[in-house]
């Protein structure tokens, strides 16, 4: 399929992208599905580095060619100005690439192989990768909207990870699943991602996870470790002391939240420029919950004093779509004796406030939707069940880890 049909696709819309998916002019199951039709696209991958990211490319070229599209029209209309331009101007202000290469040298060259497998420009391709970065880079704080909660194991139940990964409207139909196959070097591993991009949060089979919410009042790093990479890192861990090692010691380039799961534990640590902060809910069943404002790290920039949590409880600014998700998540989880996968997908589908709501539909009004949900059970075995879109608007699948022969 060329490139010009592609921009066509992204110029018409999804209302008129779906008249011609019912002409029968659809491509590539999953891509700008809608709603109730919505597919969840799934992948597998092997190899490492850029072996593994040639694969990603190849396989999905034409789906990466149409996000980087729709990407560069989202940021040239949200921002007046020619994406390309602002893609210069964004890699003039940052530089990732030493970080990358100290921390996960692998991973660059997956991009790399991205890039190449997809035949686009490799700096169009990282900047899918630097989602968070990107998103502090023109500090936007609307853009984030993501609501996650962990729960330990206790009185006989597993531990739990589980999200709502809320985005921006255009990458509605990009929804995929990776599985990356095991090696002796590492897990296998289940991701939630789109095309182009190495991760947006995921679990591996040893049972250590992790979900993610931007924390854009904390000070960031603009040759820092990547949200993106600081995910695969994790995820690439088999045991607890190095999962949470390594979390602690990286720079961090943006302020973010990650609730980590390692088999009957959970940890939520707010991760800035300057620090890393353990969030630690004062309740009796260990569960912890998170949106998008700090908690308890006050390494904030100067423009977001009023959501410091040192600040007195009267002043703190308490009406934000985050605040309003928080107490939506806190009032299930706090006082719960036992909190079930069950418990945690009816909190993704709750809508306690109508216009700031846990559970996000796609009204396409630049506000952003939940992208996809995700419930990970983090006991042996782990599991993780998915579902593409609003959690609301669809049942949950149920993803096995495939069946260790070793």
């Amino acid at each position: 399929m060329s490139l010009v049909y592609l921009r066509k696709l992204a110029q018409l819309g999804f209302r008129k992208c779906r008249k011609l998916i019912l002409m029968g002019m659809f491509f590539s199951a999953g891509c700008f599905a809608q709603e109730s039709n919505r597919v969840l696209k799934q992948i597998n991958l092997s190899g490492t580095g850029y072996k593994l990211g040639l694969q990603h490319g190849t396989q999905l070229k034409e789906e990466i060619g149409a996000l980087v599209i729709a990407w560069k029209k989202n940021t040239s209309d949200q921002l007046g100005k020619d994406a390309d331009q602002v893609v210069a101007e964004f890699f003039d202000y940052a530089n990732f690439t030493n970080s990358i290469k100290q921390w996960t040298p692998e991973l660059y060259e997956e991009i790399i192989g991205i890039a190449d497998g997809a035949d686009q420009n490799f700096r169009d391709v990282f900047v899918l990768n630097l989602l968070d970065e990107f998103w502090v880079y023109v500090n936007n704080i609307h853009n984030h909207h993501c609501s996650g909660m962990g729960v330990p194991a206790i009185d006989g139940n597993p531990g739990y990870l589980s999200q709502n990964m809320d985005l921006e409207n255009y990458t509605d139909g990009f929804q995929l699943l990776m599985r990356l196959e095991r090696s002796k070097k590492r897990p296998e591993q289940l991701i939630l991602t789109q095309p182009g991009l190495i991760a947006l949060n995921g679990l591996n089979e040893k049972g250590i996870g992790v979900c993610v919410n931007t924390l854009i009042q904390l000070k960031s790093n603009a040759t820092g470790l990547p949200v993106a990479f600081v995910i695969r890192r994790i995820i690439n861990s088999k045991t607890k002391i190095e999962a949470l090692d390594f979390i602690k010691k990286v720079n961090h380039a943006s302020g973010q939240n990650y609730i980590v799961g390692i088999k009957d534990e959970v940890f939520d640590f707010e991760a800035s420029a300057n620090k890393v902060e353990r969030f630690i809910p004062e309740n009796s069943n260990g569960a912890v919950y998170h949106t998008n404002h700090p908690l308890v790290n006050n390494d904030l920039k100067a423009w977001f004093e009023a959501y410091s949590p040192e600040l007195p409880q009267g002043v703190k600014s308490l009406n934000t779509d985050s605040h309003y998700r928080f107490r939506a998540l806190e009032k299930r989880m706090k006082v719960k004796k036992e909190i079930t996968d069950h418990s945690l997908i009816a909190a993704l589908r709750s809508r306690d406030h109508k216009n700031n709501p846990v559970c996000k539909t796609n009204v396409k009004n630049g506000q952003g939707f939940t992208f996809a949900s995700v419930v990970m059970t983090l006991s042996e075995p782990p599991t993780l069940q998915i579902v593409s879109g609003p959690p609301d608007e669809s049942e949950f699948m149920t993803i096995q880890f495939t069946e260790n022969e070793n």
